[in-house]
């Protein structure tokens, strides 16, 4: 199902435009069908696998920090909601990942159907990124919002697990969220917050992908 996401997505590509290609075996598919194609395309990227890739495939990267326009990128997510808001980024590049989603003219989500719900689940955690020195000030605001807070802790590693930026990484969940957009609004107030893997007004777009065949979620411009 992945591939075949991947291979439909292709079809939103045009030669010249600037894409975004986020982290994940369908967006690594989706890389393989852009080398395949030949179109001619540059590539940003909040991945270091997916960068490792497009050198591996000689496709052209541009460095995100001289980007401010993407034409359109791509993602998967953990979970997606009619909302069109979501929930991803278990590997900590959510900041890079949210970053590009805000250049982009469209930011599609290209999922299958057993990730997509009426409402969102939180079947997966919030991931929060922060400065190292607001760790107890972070949990216990966290914790007052009926959060469970976990530090995330890498195999054979001492300490937490630090982001690309050097910041702390936490994994948080919630039983039951009525407004994901009013939870989001909350964690990022936090002092010392940096962001959250939580999306509640960047993707624009969800393609979904079954056994019956794709449907394109469009959020309305109004």
């Amino acid at each position: 199902m992945k591939k075949r996401c991947a291979q439909k997505a292709l079809a939103y590509i045009q030669d010249g435009m600037v894409i975004g290609l986020g982290g994940g075996s369908t967006i690594a598919h989706l890389a393989r069908f852009v080398k395949e194609s030949g179109k001619q395309v540059q590539i940003v990227t909040p991945s270091l696998e997916t960068e490792t890739l497009c050198i591996k495939l000689g496709l052209p990267l541009l460095p995100l920090r001289q980007i401010s326009h993407v034409d359109i990128a791509f993602d998967g997510c953990d979970e997606a909601d009619r909302q069109f808001y979501a929930l991803k980024s278990g590997g900590g590049i959510h900041v890079r990942e949210k970053l590009i989603a805000n250049m982009a003219e469209e930011y599609m989500l290209l999922i299958d159907e057993s990730k997509l719900s009426d409402t969102l689940q939180f079947h997966v955690p919030v991931v929060m990124e922060f400065l190292e020195d607001a760790t107890a000030y972070v949990k216990r605001s966290v914790e007052e919002l009926q959060g469970r807070f976990v530090c995330k802790h890498g195999e054979g590693k001492y300490g937490a697990v630090m982001s690309d930026h050097g910041n702390v990484l936490a994994d948080v969940w919630f039983d039951k969220v009525e407004d994901p957009k009013k939870l989001n609004h909350a964690l990022k107030s936090i002092a010392g917050v940096v962001d959250t893997s939580l999306l509640t007004r960047e993707v624009t777009a969800i393609l979904v992908v079954s056994d019956q065949g794709f449907a394109l979620l469009k959020k309305s411009s109004v």
